[in-house]
Parts: C-alpha cells; sequence; structure tokens
C-alpha cells in the first residue's frame, strides 16, 4: 500500500508536466502564463516526492532542475514588475 501512494503521487506529477506541456503545444496555454509554470513546479515536487521512496539519481537530477526552472518562472513576472515600478 505504501508503494501506491508514492507511485500515485508520481503518476500525479507526470501528468501534470505532460498535460502542461501538451496544452503549451496546443496553444491553449502559453509559456508565461503562470499556470504553467505552476503545474510544472508541482508536477516536479511530485515526481520528486516519489522518488523518496524509490531514488534514482538521474531522475531526481532532471526533477530538481524542472522544479527550480519553474519555480524561477513564477518569480520572474514579480521580478520584472518591481524594476518597472
Amino acid at each position: 500500500m505504501y508503494d501506491l501512494v508514492f507511485d500515485a503521487l508520481g503518476i500525479a506529477g507526470v501528468g501534470l508536466i505532460v498535460a502542461a506541456y501538451l496544452l503549451l503545444q496546443t496553444d491553449r496555454l502559453h509559456a508565461c502564463d503562470r499556470r504553467y509554470s505552476l503545474a510544472n513546479a508541482v508536477g516536479a515536487a511530485l515526481v520528486l516526492v516519489s522518488l523518496v521512496h524509490d531514488f534514482n539519481l538521474p531522475a531526481f537530477l532532471i526533477e530538481a532542475f524542472w522544479l527550480a526552472i519553474s519555480i524561477y518562472g513564477l518569480l520572474r513576472p514579480r521580478k520584472q514588475a518591481r524594476s518597472e515600478v
């Protein structure tokens, strides 16, 4: 049962990342839309949680970078807005 919880979290994370990418490619979402970065950040975080249970270094590294870049994407508009004031 414990394994299923971590697997479900990881699968949900992958689903979020893939859905965000699909919406981007079909022009239903834009890269500068905060929802795109948020979906990627939450998805990567969920995959990282699943990796705590069944660790894989390459997967951990890509998801850690994916999360960091997504957080940057979430914070970037705020930083630009502050510099324009």
